[in-house]
């Protein structure tokens, strides 16, 4: 299937039914494994809420907060009716004030999870354009590398940053993925305000969940 197929597709599908389904603060709460899951993950604060609103077309489907790592559980998100996959939305990671065992807690949850989740078919791994890759995306990339799990890069807030600086972002963090064995090629560069790369992300997505 062409890459229009699959944007006209995608287009038509959250367009459609896109409803919050529960949240996992453990994994003995996960929804059943009987859909495609794709999952979004990055550093409080990178605007992954934003993100997911964007690509699902709506206004809060995604909690968003000025609060750095307020979600700290695993919420899924059905897609359409009937359903076709599942969005995952992880916990933010980074977050400095968190206590130590909040964090060791979020390491657990997210190691088993990205082990374990045999429905999981490929994971958005969100950079801020902003800052590019820091040494705790580095430690997320090796987590998803050490899961066999396959991820995609998608740099966001692409419209706060001046042309120059977003090639020099781009190719810097193309350099730093070609280092990891589970990252995919492709990366998107996208813009929640602008809408910049969504609809090739809404085709990415669509792609994966039926890989």
């Amino acid at each position: 299937m062409s890459k229009d197929d699959f944007s006209k597709r995608a287009s038509k599908l959250f367009s459609g039914p896109v409803q919050f389904l529960k949240s996992a603060p453990e994994l003995k709460f996960l929804p059943d494994p009987d859909v495609p899951e794709v999952a979004f993950c990055g550093r409080s604060n990178v605007g992954k809420s934003s993100l997911l609103n964007a690509v699902t077309g709506r206004k809060s489907i995604a909690r968003t907060s000025v609060t750095p790592g307020r979600t700290q559980e695993l919420n899924f998100f059905d897609v359409g009716d009937p359903l076709q996959f599942r969005l995952v939305d992880m916990p933010g990671y980074g977050f400095a004030k968190a206590p130590l065992k909040a964090v060791e807690a979020w390491r657990r949850l997210m190691r088993d999870f990205l082990r374990g989740r045999v429905v999981l078919k490929r994971t958005l791994l969100l950079i801020d354009a902003r800052h590019g890759i820091k040494p705790v995306d580095t430690e997320m990339m090796k987590m998803l590398d050490e899961a066999a799990v396959g991820y995609r890069i998608v740099l966001t807030k692409a419209d706060k940053v001046k042309p120059t600086v977003l090639a020099e972002t781009v190719e810097r963090t193309q350099a730093e993925a070609r280092k990891h064995a589970a990252a995919y090629p492709v990366m998107h560069v996208t813009s929640s305000e602008t809408k910049q790369g969504i609809d090739e992300l809404r085709a990415a997505v669509l792609a994966d969940a039926e890989t």
